[in-house]
């Protein structure tokens, strides 16, 4: 059924299981946060042979983690204020993602820099990018080429000729963000590692004067029951403050949410073979290639409202399209988008104003004994993140622990994908679907992709298209609620697909069907079916209206008026006494 016998199934069963065990069982380490850094960090912790517990109060990557520019990159633009050692850990990281750890997720992207300035611009950026292309170490994409006006105009021919004189193309990486972060869960749960999503930390427990472990609450059904464990990891992003409010612990640092914002185009709106960086006033600004899709940001403004539901306003779209037409032949207009999404960054509070200056460094402290806290970073740098992070916390495990190996550790679909993808023809001929489609599943699922098809046994119209979203297999919705812990429509259609930006109708237009093919596993009956499709419909005009609102205010207002998918979240968890 796949080439990873064995790959832990994050089903209704085994979510039942984890609750049963959270409740019963010793854990060396309790991580709270299922975005990429509290994954990778129950990955570091498991794979060191250690007991460990990863809760998440919604779904895996729901905040900050699936609302990236999609780049797993050093952040060129971090060499200009000279964090030469985050960009040289980060392509480091860039490239052992590329080759071992996630091939099949992590794929190359080649770059177009256009040049504007005569004389100083081209030897400044050169030098730069010739800094870029060797701190990383051994790199498996090719070092940068310089182009005339011309070269670079045939690269992207939808670029004004005015807007450029000359060019440089680089290269850097592509990754679906939300499947990356539910990928390393699941890795994870893998190696040992107890796994639930739905799961919100409301308590800790305490012994003298040490943290002894958490109080969780079910958000689907308000249950409650206590974690204990030698040590707990807040690992919650740009929720960091609100956690350790609730742990009643003065903390080490602070973290600031800065907001980004990305428009999704169709693919034929701008004629051009490469991804684009231009440079603005502020910061950068991205055109990548996503599928039949380009997606196009970012804005960073700080943002001090609802931190589940960051809302994108009239103003950030119109900042990145008036951006972006400055070097189009053809400009894009508000009816040209089919997606936008606004995320968080969290960001460690500096001095300055200016949230694009703040530093995407990392800081990891033992805020009190059995409490680490971790934050900051970029997503690049997962990996590093949640190896300090364990490190620290091993002062409060008994026992001596195991440097760490997520380095040698492939996430899971890695093993045998290179060997799969030469076998694409024999895949499609097995399954008696195009080769296009298994070429598509092979770079969501990996390895895996034989799990995934097996769904279908027996069960041919599995293997049709989504009627509203054809991009997509009916099999993948059912896989994503019997194996990759989907939960909700909004769970299916915003993270393990990207319907949710890749449609006009923002998954609207397919929420029906969705919903019947997922009703079976998770089991829903009539009235759950239709408060799901009601709830997700509910989302997507809130977040639709909210875009055409002038300020971060009246979005907010709006956005935050949708119902939540899950019932008995509390937002903010109530600190007693």
């Amino acid at each position: 059924m796949s080439n990873q016998p064995g790959v832990q199934i994050l089903g209704p069963e085994q979510r039942r299981e984890a609750w049963q065990r959270l409740g019963s069982e010793q854990f060396d380490v309790v991580v709270i946060g299922g975005g990429v850094v509290g994954a990778g960090a129950a990955l570091d912790a498991a794979t060191r042979g250690l007991r460990v517990a990863l809760v998440e109060a919604r779904d895996f990557a729901s905040g900050t983690s699936s609302r990236s520019s999609k780049m797993f990159h050093g952040g060129l633009r971090y060499l200009e204020q000279l964090e030469f050692g985050l960009v040289r850990e980060a392509l480091r990281e860039r490239e052992l993602s590329l080759t071992t750890l996630a091939p099949h997720l992590v794929k190359p992207l080649e770059f177009l820099f256009p040049l504007t300035h005569r004389g100083w611009e081209r030897p400044y950026m050169a030098a730069g990018i010739f800094l870029y292309d060797r701190m990383g170490g051994a790199k498996s994409v090719p070092a940068q080429k310089h182009l005339t006006r011309s070269g670079a105009l045939r690269m992207a021919p939808g670029l004004k000729r005015s807007s450029l004189i000359g060019g440089i193309r680089y290269f850097d990486t592509v990754v679906d963000d939300a499947r990356h972060t539910m990928t390393v869960a699941r890795t994870a749960a893998h190696y040992g590692a107890v796994v639930r999503t739905s799961t919100q930390v409301v308590g800790f427990l305490r012994e003298a004067d040490r943290v002894s472990g958490v109080q969780v609450r079910d958000s689907e059904d308000g249950s409650v029951t206590e974690v204990k464990a030698h040590v707990v990891i807040n690992a919650t992003g740009v929720w960091t403050d609100e956690i350790q409010a609730l742990s009643r612990q003065r903390g080490r640092f602070r973290v600031r949410a800065s907001k980004g914002v990305h428009i999704v185009v169709p693919r034929d709106r701008i004629v051009a073979d490469s991804a684009i960086i231009l440079r603005t006033e502020k910061s950068v600004l991205f055109v990548i290639p996503w599928g039949n899709h380009w997606i196009i940001g970012t804005t960073d403004t700080d943002w001090n409202l609802d931190l589940a539901h960051p809302a994108a306003t009239k103003a950030d779209i119109d900042y990145i399209l008036d951006h972006v037409n400055e070097v189009l032949v053809t400009p894009l207009t508000p009816e040209d988008i089919d997606g936008v999404y606004a995320g968080l960054r969290p960001l460690l509070a500096g001095e300055s104003d200016e949230t694009s200056k703040l530093s995407r460094e990392h800081a990891v402290a033992r805020v009190s004994p059995g409490l680490v806290a971790i934050a900051g970073g970029k997503y690049t740098t997962y990996r590093v993140m949640a190896e300090d992070a364990v490190d620290l916390a091993a002062e409060d495990i008994p026992s001596r622990i195991a440097s760490s190996i997520t380095e040698k550790v492939p996430l899971v679909g890695a093993d045998g994908y290179f060997a799969l993808v030469n076998q694409t023809m024999h895949l499609a001929e097995q399954y008696r679907v195009h080769p296009y489609r298994i070429k598509h599943l092979l770079d969501r699922y990996g390895a895996l992709v034989e799990e995934v098809l097996a769904y279908a046994d027996g069960k041919p119209e599995l293997l049709q298209p989504l009627t509203d979203a054809p991009q997509y297999l009916q099999v993948e919705v059912v896989y994503a609620a019997a194996a990759e812990g989907a939960l909700h429509l909004e769970d299916v259609l915003a993270r393990r697909t990207r319907i949710a930006i890749e449609y006009p109708h923002r998954g609207v237009h397919c929420a029906e069907q969705v919903a019947r093919l997922v009703a079976p596993i998770l089991d829903w009956d009539a009235a759950t079916v239709d408060r799901e499709i009601d709830t997700y419909r509910a989302r997507v005009d809130a977040e639709v209206r909210s875009q055409s609102r002038p300020d971060d205010q009246s979005a907010d207002a709006l956005r935050a008026a949708a119902p939540e998918a899950r019932a008995e979240i509390l937002e903010p968890v109530p600190v007693w006494g």
